[in-house]
């Protein structure tokens, strides 16, 4: 019989086999727990919620980009859904719950201005519009904002040839108009006090006439009414350029301060949106109603609000867009609310009284 090299199968040592490890999704075995993971989306909605909350703190230098986040603010509201499904993808419940942080505070900035209720009725409604200097239809424009049947309209980019066909065009509704350069405003009721409102950049040209003022005899008493238009802004390899506009803006915040009539009332293509540190001067002294919303620039595919109905000594509401016409902006429609007047002082409401019936 021959002899078998090495243990036979019934003397060799048995294995211990090692137990089985069920593998752990998205990593190896032992990898972190779903609230230990997803720690940099959780950092990256707790920066989204402090840049809504905290948008002042972001520097304007270099490039003024303070002003260009104030300017397209709303849009921080898309983290949301991104970091919902990243954080979903990744199985992190740290970072579930940290995506309501951000959601929690675009939810009180801009859902529930607009989910409150507004006043059933208005002293006067306002309709701002920039109406294009390369207009291709004024008299579709006039005769589509003559529709809403407003108690203003307030027009800037007029040019010489567009301006007879809105003069001809608003004349029925709107007997009374004043025309400072390229804004002007139309009225259901007698304007007094009409003058250039100076709000020109150091270093341009004279003919630069983009505001005015003027005293509307309104139903509700007198009211001071502002048109503006602000210079434009422009983003470049410097960054967001906003000199001009920021010291214009600086001289109508000026003129607003300055107003001694009581009720007050602004209307214009401002270049920015109510957040932006730039409007400051103006902003910090006039109710503008809710947010952002609605959009009003670009006309086709609108990403902002640029174009503003203001008060002052009243509540602005119901605050939306037109539809389309031949401009690149849409037309904005606001009701505005007054409150009890105030005492009168300095001479603002006699100047008027001497002046009272200047139409043109």
């Amino acid at each position: 019989m021959d002899q078998v090299n090495g243990p036979t199968a019934a003397t060799a040592p048995r294995r211990r086999l090692r137990p089985l490890r069920r593998p752990v999704r998205g990593g190896e075995p032992g990898d972190r727990s779903a609230w230990t993971r997803g720690r940099v989306l959780s950092g990256l909605a707790a920066l989204s919620a402090l840049l809504l909350v905290f948008h002042r703190a972001v520097p304007n230098t270099p490039g003024r980009l303070g002003s260009l986040l104030e300017t397209f603010l709303p849009w921080l509201g898309l983290a949301v859904p991104l970091l919902l499904v990243s954080a979903l993808l990744r199985r992190s419940a740290l970072a579930l719950v940290a995506v309501t942080l951000p959601a929690a505070v675009w939810g009180v900035a801009y859902v529930d201005p607009l989910l409150s209720e507004d006043a059933e009725a208005y002293d006067l409604v306002a309709v701002q519009h920039n109406v294009s200097d390369v207009n291709p239809d004024p008299l579709a424009t006039a005769r589509a904002l003559a529709r809403e049947q407003a108690d203003l309209i307030a027009l800037e980019e007029l040019t010489p040839a567009s301006l007879p066909v809105y003069e001809k065009a608003l004349a029925r509704g709107y007997p009374h108009r004043a025309v400072e350069g390229s804004v002007g405003l139309w009225s259901r009721h007698p304007l007094s006090d009409i003058r250039p409102l100076d709000i020109r950049p150091e270093g341009v040209g004279e003919g630069w006439k983009r505001g005015l003022r003027s005293t509307a005899h309104t139903p509700v008493g007198e009211v001071a009414v502002l048109v503006a238009h602000l210079p434009s802004v422009r983003v470049g390899w410097h960054g967001f350029g906003t000199a001009r506009r920021d010291e214009s803006a600086d001289l109508l915040g000026s003129a607003v301060a300055g107003e001694q009539t009581d009720r007050l009332i602004l209307l214009g293509d401002l270049n920015s949106t109510v957040a932006d540190r730039g409007l400051s001067p103006v902003t910090s002294q006039l109710a503008h109603g809710p947010a952002d919303f609605p959009f009003s620039w670009p006309a086709g595919l609108p990403v902002s609000r640029i174009d503003h109905v203001m008060a002052r000594s009243g509540t602005v509401g119901a605050v939306r867009t037109l539809a389309a016409t031949g401009s690149d902006h849409l037309p904005v429609a606001a009701g505005i609310t007054f409150g009890p007047r105030r005492p009168p002082t300095g001479t603002a409401h006699g100047q008027d009284a001497r002046t009272a019936g200047h139409d043109r």
